[in-house]
Protein backbone atom coordinates (compact mmCIF):
# COMPACT_ATOMS: atom_id res chain seq x y z
CA UNK A 1 0.00 0.00 0.00
CA UNK A 2 2.41 2.45 1.35
CA UNK A 3 4.21 2.44 -2.26
CA UNK A 4 0.96 3.58 -4.59
CA UNK A 5 0.84 6.34 -2.27
CA UNK A 6 2.91 10.88 -2.09
CA UNK A 7 4.73 10.80 1.08
CA UNK A 8 6.40 13.56 -0.13
CA UNK A 9 5.06 16.28 2.19
CA UNK A 10 5.45 14.04 5.63
CA UNK A 11 4.42 10.41 6.60
CA UNK A 12 2.52 9.39 10.01
CA UNK A 13 2.50 5.94 11.86
CA UNK A 14 -1.61 5.61 12.70
CA UNK A 15 -3.31 2.11 14.01
CA UNK A 16 -0.16 -0.17 12.32
CA UNK A 17 -0.21 2.01 8.92
CA UNK A 18 2.41 4.14 7.74
CA UNK A 19 0.02 6.74 5.86
CA UNK A 20 0.71 10.55 4.15
CA UNK A 21 0.66 13.40 6.58
CA UNK A 22 -2.60 14.67 5.32
CA UNK A 23 -4.31 11.19 5.65
CA UNK A 24 -3.40 10.80 9.35
CA UNK A 25 -5.95 10.75 11.60
CA UNK A 26 -6.58 10.22 15.73
CA UNK A 27 -10.26 9.36 16.54
CA UNK A 28 -11.88 11.77 18.07
CA UNK A 29 -13.00 9.68 21.13
CA UNK A 30 -9.48 9.01 22.03
CA UNK A 31 -8.62 10.79 25.40
CA UNK A 32 -5.61 12.81 23.92
CA UNK A 33 -7.94 14.42 21.90
CA UNK A 34 -10.77 14.42 24.30
CA UNK A 35 -8.48 15.23 27.47
CA UNK A 36 -4.89 16.04 26.78
CA UNK A 37 -4.03 12.65 28.02
CA UNK A 38 -1.04 12.35 26.39
CA UNK A 39 3.32 12.45 26.17
CA UNK A 40 5.02 12.96 22.80
CA UNK A 41 8.39 13.54 22.29
CA UNK A 42 10.20 15.73 18.97
CA UNK A 43 13.41 14.69 17.53
CA UNK A 44 14.85 16.07 14.95
CA UNK A 45 17.15 15.07 11.82
CA UNK A 46 19.62 16.81 9.87
CA UNK A 47 21.67 16.67 6.82
CA UNK A 48 20.09 12.95 6.98
CA UNK A 49 21.21 12.32 10.34
CA UNK A 50 18.95 12.00 13.80
CA UNK A 51 20.07 14.12 16.51
CA UNK A 52 20.59 12.80 20.00
CA UNK A 53 17.63 10.45 18.89
CA UNK A 54 18.59 7.89 22.04
CA UNK A 55 17.78 11.07 24.63
CA UNK A 56 14.59 11.96 23.00
CA UNK A 57 13.32 8.00 22.90
CA UNK A 58 14.73 7.37 26.61
CA UNK A 59 12.71 11.02 27.53
CA UNK A 60 9.51 9.47 25.64
CA UNK A 61 9.58 6.54 27.59
CA UNK A 62 9.89 7.49 30.90
CA UNK A 63 7.02 9.71 29.98
CA UNK A 64 5.02 6.63 29.29
CA UNK A 65 5.67 5.23 32.42
CA UNK A 66 5.21 7.90 34.52
CA UNK A 67 1.67 8.61 33.45
CA UNK A 68 1.51 4.70 33.66
CA UNK A 69 0.96 3.82 29.91
CA UNK A 70 1.76 1.48 27.95
CA UNK A 71 3.28 1.52 23.92
CA UNK A 72 1.75 -1.33 21.68
CA UNK A 73 5.46 -1.49 20.05
CA UNK A 74 8.81 -2.14 21.59
CA UNK A 75 11.62 0.65 21.40
CA UNK A 76 13.20 -1.48 18.97
CA UNK A 77 10.15 -1.13 16.47
CA UNK A 78 9.37 2.26 17.89
CA UNK A 79 12.92 3.51 16.60
CA UNK A 80 11.88 1.69 13.26
CA UNK A 81 8.61 3.47 13.01
CA UNK A 82 10.38 7.02 13.31
CA UNK A 83 13.03 5.92 10.95
CA UNK A 84 10.72 4.65 8.27
CA UNK A 85 8.88 7.53 8.47
CA UNK A 86 11.67 10.00 7.92
CA UNK A 87 12.41 7.71 4.62
CA UNK A 88 8.97 7.21 3.43
CA UNK A 89 8.96 10.72 3.40
CA UNK A 90 12.52 11.21 1.69
CA UNK A 91 13.16 13.89 4.25
CA UNK A 92 17.31 15.21 5.04
CA UNK A 93 16.18 17.80 7.09
CA UNK A 94 12.88 16.46 9.33
CA UNK A 95 10.81 17.08 12.62
CA UNK A 96 9.84 13.82 13.99
CA UNK A 97 7.19 13.36 16.47
CA UNK A 98 6.00 10.26 18.75
CA UNK A 99 2.90 10.10 20.87
CA UNK A 100 1.37 8.10 23.19
CA UNK A 101 -2.22 8.95 24.23
CA UNK A 102 -4.41 7.10 26.57
CA UNK A 103 -6.47 5.63 23.72
CA UNK A 104 -10.07 4.93 24.04
CA UNK A 105 -12.41 3.23 27.10
CA UNK A 106 -14.89 1.01 26.79
CA UNK A 107 -18.50 2.74 25.95
CA UNK A 108 -19.39 4.62 29.08
CA UNK A 109 -16.24 4.22 31.26
CA UNK A 110 -14.23 6.84 32.80
CA UNK A 111 -11.70 4.71 34.32
CA UNK A 112 -7.91 5.61 32.69
CA UNK A 113 -7.11 1.89 33.42
CA UNK A 114 -9.71 0.21 30.67
CA UNK A 115 -8.04 2.29 28.33
CA UNK A 116 -6.31 0.74 25.69
CA UNK A 117 -3.81 3.30 24.82
CA UNK A 118 -2.33 3.86 21.80
CA UNK A 119 0.63 5.22 19.78
CA UNK A 120 1.25 7.58 16.93
CA UNK A 121 4.30 8.81 15.18
CA UNK A 122 4.87 11.19 12.20
CA UNK A 123 7.96 12.71 9.73
CA UNK A 124 7.60 16.38 8.30
CA UNK A 125 9.88 18.90 6.67
CA UNK A 126 11.88 20.05 9.41
CA UNK A 127 9.96 23.20 11.81
CA UNK A 128 11.61 26.58 13.13
CA UNK A 129 10.42 28.55 16.07
CA UNK A 130 13.04 31.14 14.31
CA UNK A 131 14.07 30.22 10.88
CA UNK A 132 18.04 30.69 10.64
CA UNK A 133 17.44 34.32 8.41
CA UNK A 134 15.43 35.59 11.91
CA UNK A 135 18.07 34.30 13.94
CA UNK A 136 20.68 36.97 12.53
CA UNK A 137 18.73 39.46 14.07
CA UNK A 138 17.54 37.28 17.27
CA UNK A 139 14.16 37.01 18.98
CA UNK A 140 12.06 39.50 21.00
CA UNK A 141 10.15 38.11 23.72
CA UNK A 142 8.27 39.37 26.79
CA UNK A 143 8.03 37.81 30.40
CA UNK A 144 4.12 37.29 30.43
CA UNK A 145 2.20 37.95 33.65
CA UNK A 146 0.65 34.43 32.58
CA UNK A 147 1.89 31.84 35.24
CA UNK A 148 2.97 28.41 33.98
CA UNK A 149 0.74 25.32 35.19
CA UNK A 150 2.70 24.35 38.66
CA UNK A 151 4.72 21.08 38.59
CA UNK A 152 2.07 20.20 41.47
CA UNK A 153 -0.35 19.79 39.23
CA UNK A 154 1.43 18.83 35.75
CA UNK A 155 4.77 17.80 35.67
CA UNK A 156 6.32 19.52 33.47
CA UNK A 157 9.20 17.06 33.06
CA UNK A 158 6.72 14.61 31.36
CA UNK A 159 6.31 16.53 27.49
CA UNK A 160 2.53 17.20 27.03
CA UNK A 161 -0.23 19.14 25.48
CA UNK A 162 -1.38 20.98 28.24
CA UNK A 163 -0.61 24.30 26.63
CA UNK A 164 -3.52 26.92 27.52
CA UNK A 165 -1.19 28.50 29.53
CA UNK A 166 1.72 28.76 26.68
CA UNK A 167 -0.79 30.05 24.39
CA UNK A 168 -2.13 32.59 26.15
CA UNK A 169 1.12 33.65 26.75
CA UNK A 170 1.60 33.92 22.94
CA UNK A 171 -1.69 35.63 23.01
CA UNK A 172 0.22 38.38 25.27
CA UNK A 173 3.31 38.67 23.94
CA UNK A 174 1.40 39.27 20.40
CA UNK A 175 -0.58 41.90 21.85
CA UNK A 176 2.45 43.98 22.60
CA UNK A 177 4.33 42.73 19.38
CA UNK A 178 6.92 40.85 20.34
CA UNK A 179 7.64 37.41 18.50
CA UNK A 180 6.84 35.06 21.75
CA UNK A 181 6.49 34.61 25.37
CA UNK A 182 8.30 33.14 28.92
CA UNK A 183 6.05 32.88 31.12
CA UNK A 184 6.78 32.91 35.27
CA UNK A 185 6.31 30.52 37.93
CA UNK A 186 4.41 33.19 39.92
CA UNK A 187 7.37 34.03 42.32
CA UNK A 188 9.20 36.02 40.03
CA UNK A 189 10.60 33.75 38.20
CA UNK A 190 10.88 32.61 34.87
CA UNK A 191 10.51 29.12 33.61
CA UNK A 192 9.64 28.57 30.33
CA UNK A 193 8.16 29.39 26.62
CA UNK A 194 6.06 27.71 24.43
CA UNK A 195 8.28 25.22 23.09
CA UNK A 196 11.78 26.31 24.41
CA UNK A 197 13.93 26.97 27.63
CA UNK A 198 15.65 30.15 27.83
CA UNK A 199 19.02 30.65 29.78
CA UNK A 200 20.79 33.97 30.73
CA UNK A 201 24.34 34.72 30.06
CA UNK A 202 25.79 37.39 32.66
CA UNK A 203 30.26 37.46 32.80
CA UNK A 204 30.73 34.63 30.52
CA UNK A 205 28.52 32.35 32.92
CA UNK A 206 24.89 30.82 31.73
CA UNK A 207 22.34 30.17 34.21
CA UNK A 208 19.04 28.38 33.37
CA UNK A 209 15.90 27.74 35.33
CA UNK A 210 15.59 24.39 37.11
CA UNK A 211 12.28 24.36 38.47
CA UNK A 212 8.87 24.41 36.39
CA UNK A 213 10.23 23.27 32.83
CA UNK A 214 10.87 20.74 30.27
CA UNK A 215 14.28 19.69 30.58
CA UNK A 216 14.77 19.93 27.15
CA UNK A 217 17.56 18.11 25.08
CA UNK A 218 18.67 20.87 23.54
CA UNK A 219 18.67 22.24 26.43
CA UNK A 220 21.19 19.64 27.32
CA UNK A 221 23.18 19.89 24.49
CA UNK A 222 23.66 23.96 25.27
CA UNK A 223 24.73 22.85 29.19
CA UNK A 224 26.99 19.71 27.53
CA UNK A 225 28.47 22.07 25.03
CA UNK A 226 29.06 25.35 27.03
CA UNK A 227 30.60 23.34 30.27
CA UNK A 228 33.17 21.92 27.43
CA UNK A 229 33.81 25.20 26.31
CA UNK A 230 35.31 25.64 30.31
CA UNK A 231 32.18 28.00 30.63
CA UNK A 232 30.36 27.84 34.35
CA UNK A 233 26.13 27.04 34.17
CA UNK A 234 23.78 27.02 36.90
CA UNK A 235 20.40 25.05 36.85
CA UNK A 236 18.67 27.87 39.42
CA UNK A 237 16.15 29.84 39.77
CA UNK A 238 16.13 32.25 37.20
CA UNK A 239 14.24 36.00 38.19
CA UNK A 240 12.99 37.94 35.56
CA UNK A 241 14.46 41.27 36.14
CA UNK A 242 17.91 38.71 36.22
CA UNK A 243 16.79 37.80 32.64
CA UNK A 244 16.18 41.79 31.56
CA UNK A 245 19.86 42.61 32.79
CA UNK A 246 21.40 39.50 31.40
CA UNK A 247 24.01 40.31 28.94
CA UNK A 248 23.31 37.71 26.53
CA UNK A 249 19.89 35.90 26.25
CA UNK A 250 19.16 32.70 24.08
CA UNK A 251 16.51 30.57 23.73
CA UNK A 252 16.83 26.21 23.10
CA UNK A 253 14.71 24.26 21.02
CA UNK A 254 14.45 20.81 18.64
CA UNK A 255 12.81 23.48 16.29
CA UNK A 256 15.63 25.86 15.92
CA UNK A 257 18.69 25.14 18.32
CA UNK A 258 19.89 27.72 20.31
CA UNK A 259 18.51 31.40 19.35
CA UNK A 260 19.49 34.90 20.17
CA UNK A 261 17.25 37.12 22.11
CA UNK A 262 17.74 40.23 21.56
CA UNK A 263 14.86 42.06 23.34
CA UNK A 264 12.87 41.58 26.16
CA UNK A 265 9.48 43.67 26.97
CA UNK A 266 10.30 46.31 24.27
CA UNK A 267 14.20 46.83 25.51
CA UNK A 268 17.29 45.50 24.01
CA UNK A 269 19.06 42.93 26.03
CA UNK A 270 22.70 43.84 26.09
CA UNK A 271 23.90 45.43 23.05
CA UNK A 272 20.79 44.48 21.06
CA UNK A 273 22.03 41.90 18.76
CA UNK A 274 23.30 38.43 19.60
CA UNK A 275 26.44 38.15 21.90
CA UNK A 276 29.40 36.40 21.26
CA UNK A 277 28.64 33.83 23.85
CA UNK A 278 25.40 32.63 22.33
CA UNK A 279 27.07 32.82 18.55
CA UNK A 280 29.53 30.29 19.92
CA UNK A 281 27.21 27.51 21.12
CA UNK A 282 24.90 28.02 18.33
CA UNK A 283 28.22 27.11 16.31
CA UNK A 284 29.03 24.30 18.11
CA UNK A 285 25.80 23.28 18.22
CA UNK A 286 25.37 22.79 14.67
CA UNK A 287 28.09 21.37 14.39
CA UNK A 288 27.61 18.29 16.95
CA UNK A 289 24.90 17.35 14.48
CA UNK A 290 27.80 15.34 12.22
CA UNK A 291 29.15 14.03 15.78
CA UNK A 292 28.83 10.00 15.91
CA UNK A 293 28.54 10.57 19.65
CA UNK A 294 25.17 12.58 19.20
CA UNK A 295 23.83 11.63 15.40
CA UNK A 296 22.91 8.47 13.52
CA UNK A 297 21.81 8.03 10.13
CA UNK A 298 18.49 7.66 8.94
CA UNK A 299 18.06 3.92 8.05
CA UNK A 300 16.55 3.83 4.37
CA UNK A 301 15.75 0.71 4.57
CA UNK A 302 12.35 -1.17 4.80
Amino acid sequence: MSGTRDFSAGAAWIEGEFVPIAEARVPVTDWGFLRSDATYDVAHVWQGRFFRLDDHVARFLRGVEKLRMSLPVGEAGLRAILHRCVALAGLKDAYVEMICTRGQPPPGSRDPRLCRNAFFAFAVPFVWICDPEAQKTGLSLRVSDVVRIPPSSVDPTVKNYHWHDLTRGIFDACDHGDASAVLTDGHGNVTEGPGFNVFSVRGGALATPDAGVLEGITRRSAIELAREAGRRVEERPVSADELRRADEVFATSTAGGIMPVTRIDGAPVGAGVPGPVTMALHARYWAAHADPRWSEPVRTGT
